[in-house]
């Protein structure tokens, strides 16, 4: 069966890196196109960046272009979202999801907290 399961996260100061992983298993990376998502406290949810499974091409948010980069191991059938420059407003449960639009019916972690803050 399908499950995703992310790490990685943590408090980090301004301007420090993270990286966030994503173990799949049930699947391959083959499968589905592979996102990250973000909920800060009284926001909605945010497509970070997602991974198409075939080929690839990454897609970003624009308030995370050039900061972070998506990547995926298909030895350990494990995504990565790696952090660079973090700001405050970067602070939030980081979700992984099996596609780039994130809807309902798509699977899901069950987050890990990122907290950027001095």
């Amino acid at each position: 069966q399908v499950q995703l399961v992310e790490s990685g996260g943590g408090l980090v100061q301004p301007g420090g890196s993270l990286r966030l992983s994503c173990a799949a298993s049930g699947f391959t990376l083959d499968d589905y196109h592979m996102g990250w998502f973000r909920q800060a406290p009284g926001q909605e949810r945010e497509g970070v960046a997602c991974i198409l499974n075939l080929g690839n091409s990454t897609y970003y948010a624009d308030s995370v272009k050039g900061r972070f980069t998506i990547s995926k191991d298909y030895a350990k059938n494990t995504v990565y979202l790696q952090m660079n420059s973090l700001k405050p407003e970067d602070t939030a449960v980081y979700y992984c999801a099996t596609s780039c639009l994130g809807g309902s019916m798509d699977y899901w972690g069950k987050g890990t907290l990122v907290t950027v803050s001095s």
